[in-house]
């Protein structure tokens, strides 16, 4: 698995932490066996999670983390592509990305 699919994988796992914890906080949590859409999300759904998943990369602290994040991720660039446009290595696009996982990770965790 190459590091691109890891973080994306990483970026997935934490929009569905946000996810579930924004409904856990509006106290929406339906039994399976009560919603037989649950697998299948609505268009509002995936609205409120693409919502959600830009609210929580603009609250990063640093506009560098903001860019790796969201041009890696919601652009789906290659790190190579946004090093060219930062004028930075691909290894500190590497780096920018792991920090910003970080701290998204500690921001959800809060």
């Amino acid at each position: 698995m190459g590091a691109i699919e890891h973080y994306r994988r990483e970026l997935y796992r934490i929009a569905w932490r946000m996810q579930y914890r924004e409904k856990r906080d509006r106290k929406r949590e339906v039994s399976m066996e009560c919603n037989p859409n649950l697998f299948h999300p609505s268009f509002s759904e995936e609205s409120d999670n693409k919502v959600m998943i830009k609210f929580y990369i603009n609250k990063l602290t640093c506009e560098v983390s903001k860019k790796v994040i969201y041009e890696v991720y919601i652009n789906d660039k290659t790190e190579a592509q946004v090093a060219r446009e930062l004028k930075i290595t691909q290894q500190a696009v590497n780096k920018w990305k792991k920090k910003a996982l970080r701290e998204l990770c500690q921001m959800m965790s809060l």
